[in-house]
């Protein structure tokens, strides 16, 4: 006889839960004690389960880090992105330099949203491949998003004009990286003013308020 419905909700509902768990427990053992203290028992004292729960969950440290990224994504970045991208619906389209404002704005946002355990994953990308090919990736998908604004940019303003695609798109993904963002942040510089800042520059790197060439 096969598991009743209900009774399947409930187990996928207790795993979630423990994944959530385990999730919010890397997170705070990461920005509280650094990868020095960044281990499994850690982790899972921190959420309360057992070492070996944490592995089924996860199939290594590397594999939670990862998890632990597009947990801090979906949490204040993947919507503003899909808005920022013209994909909120099936048919939106929004001017494209509206988009790349909203773009830097919504990555200024997640890199603020815990700029500690950021830096620090970030940093670890230097030590570990496992958790530098996972930002890698995820740098090559910010990338990818802002090349198709450029093109969209090009193609309605006409702007910048001496400037390849390539060209562009790169010095707009150093402009969105959390380097720069943690650099212009500082003790001081709140989000709201870095995104002003950062679109101040892009637009005046873009050209974006001189005359459409014809």
């Amino acid at each position: 006889m096969s598991p009743r419905p209900y009774r399947l909700g409930r187990r996928k509902a207790a795993v979630e839960d423990t994944r959530a768990r385990i999730l919010a427990g890397a997170r705070a053992v990461l920005g509280e004690h650094g990868f020095a203290g960044f281990t499994i028992d850690a982790v899972a004292d921190r959420a309360g389960v057992a070492r070996m729960t944490v592995y089924y969950q996860f199939d290594s440290k590397g594999a939670l880090l990862d998890a632990l990224l597009d947990a801090l994504a979906a949490g204040s970045l993947v919507d503003r992105l899909h808005a920022s991208l013209g994909r909120a619906g099936p048919v939106t389209r929004i001017d494209p330099l509206d988009a790349l404002d909203e773009f830097i704005a919504a990555f200024v946002g997640f890199w603020a949203s815990d700029r500690v355990v950021i830096r620090r994953l970030r940093s670890l990308a230097g030590l570990d491949p496992e958790v530098e090919g996972a930002v890698s990736a995820r740098d090559a998908k910010r990338r990818a998003g802002l090349r198709v604004l450029v093109i969209q940019l090009i193609d309605t303003l006409g702007q910048p004009v001496d400037a390849s695609i390539e060209d562009v798109t790169d010095l707009l993904h150093t402009l969105t990286s959390f380097e720069t963002f943690d650099a212009l942040a500082g003790r001081s510089r709140s989000p709201e003013d870095v995104a002003a800042l950062l679109i101040r520059v892009v637009h005046a790197a873009l050209g974006a308020d001189a005359p459409v060439s014809s």
